[in-house]
């Protein structure tokens, strides 16, 4: 009886505080590591997020860019129309055909011209100007005394611009 003295405790007593003390730190630790991977979770969907805004931006501009490209196709088919058009109306006489039919062509020309400028559509001016080649393609060199040299003299095919872009270069003559 002399070894059960009430005040040594009993070895269950004993392992219980330990486990106590012990327990302790694997809570402190678990919640450092909780917080740690609430960090890389809030991280990770942020990354997230911002590369979802990122896809969403990079569509847009390729949906945008893909128009661009359908509406710059259709507008250069209509642009060699109006080319037909214009030397057309400049190779027919006025006298040469019955009154009205040539006013009425003209018209059909102002009208698609209107419809062109309303999408944006400006004809390059090119006389006059110094060549260059993000808007001209040089198709002759003139020598003459009456231009300085690399000054547009004269234009072979309108070239125009949608939206401060060229659509089709002007084919010029520079001076030489």
């Amino acid at each position: 009886e002399a070894d059960e003295s009430p005040e040594a405790p009993a070895p269950e007593e004993h392992s219980e505080e330990v486990q106590e003390a012990e327990g302790d730190a694997p809570i402190e630790q678990r919640l450092e590591e909780a917080l740690r991977e609430k960090e890389q979770f809030r991280a990770m969907a942020q990354r997230a997020q911002a590369d979802l805004v990122n896809y969403r931006r990079r569509a847009a501009e390729e949906r945008d860019e893909a128009k661009r490209a359908a509406n710059s196709r259709l507008l250069l088919n209509v642009l060699s129309v109006v080319d037909d058009m214009d030397r057309a109306l400049a190779l027919v006489p006025q006298d040469a055909v019955a009154p009205g039919w040539y006013e009425g062509l003209e018209l059909v020309q102002r009208n698609i011209n209107q419809v062109l400028e309303s999408e944006g559509i400006a004809k390059i001016d090119a006389v006059g100007r110094d060549f260059g080649p993000w808007e001209f393609e040089a198709v002759l060199h003139e020598e003459t005394d009456d231009t300085e040299e690399g000054k547009i003299i004269r234009v072979l095919r309108e070239g125009y611009k949608h939206h401060d872009r060229v659509l089709r270069a002007a084919q010029v003559v520079v001076a030489k």
